[in-house]
C-alpha cells in the first residue's frame, strides 16, 4: 500500500496541531519541538508539519510506500515518464531514515518517494542541531538553476531536502546544501 505525503511549513506548531487534531479527530504519532505528523488510515496519508521552513505553506507532496519494491516501482515510473529525479539513497530526515528520491511537476511542486525504514530521535543526522542550515524544506528562489546533477554532487547534497522547485523539462532541481526536510 501507499500512503499519500503532505508536509506544511507553519508558524505556530502548537496552534497547528492543536486545528489538525481537531480537523483529522486525532493526535499526532509523533511530535517535537518543531514538527508533528498524523498517519491517518481513512484516508491513509502521512500529513506532516514543520516550523522549518522560511514561509507557511505547502513544502511537497509525495507517497510513502510500505516496501521497498512500491518504492522501486515509483522510481521505474518517473524514470519512464521521463522525469527529472534526485535519487538521494539512504538519507535521514524529519526523525526518519529513509530511501527516497524526489522529482519535480511542471509547477515546481517537489514529490518526495520515499520508504521509511527507522525511526531516530533528530530531525537530521547530516545538520548540526544548533545550526541556522535545519531550516527544512526551504526553497530558494534565487538559486542557480543547473540543468543537470552529477551523482557525486547529488550525493554531497543530500542533506535531504527536496530539489528547489525547476519543473520539467528544464533538469532535476537542485536542493540546497544544508537544508532538510
Amino acid at each position: 500500500m501507499k500512503r499519500f505525503h503532505v508536509h506544511l511549513h507553519v508558524d505556530d506548531l502548537s496552534r497547528s496541531i492543536g486545528f489538525y487534531s481537531t480537523l483529522f479527530a486525532a493526535e499526532p504519532a509523533r511530535v517535537e519541538g518543531d514538527y508533528a505528523k498524523w498517519m491517518l488510515e481513512d484516508p491513509p496519508v502521512n500529513f506532516a508539519i514543520s516550523t522549518r521552513g522560511r514561509a507557511a505553506g505547502i513544502d511537497h507532496l509525495g507517497f510513502q510506500t510500505d516496501d521497498p519494491a512500491e518504492l522501486a516501482a515509483l522510481k521505474a515510473r518517473a524514470e519512464a515518464a521521463d522525469l527529472a529525479m534526485l535519487d538521494e539513497g539512504q538519507t535521514t530526515c524529519c526523525y526518519a531514515r529513509s530511501e527516497k528520491h524526489w522529482v519535480t511537476d511542471p509547477q515546481g511542486i517537489a514529490w518526495e518517494h520515499f520508504h521509511t525504514l527507522a525511526s531516530i530521535p533528530v530531525f537530521n543526522e547530516a545538520a548540526s542541531p544548533a545550526s541556522d542550515e535545519t531550516a527544512c524544506c526551504a526553497p530558494s528562489e534565487t538559486a542557480p538553476l543547473p540543468t543537470a546533477v552529477s551523482t557525486e554532487a547529488a550525493q554531497d547534497a543530500a542533506a535531504c531536502c527536496p530539489p528547489q522547485p525547476r519543473g520539467k523539462p528544464i533538469g532535476i532541481p537542485v536542493k540546497s546544501a544544508g537544508a532538510c526536510c
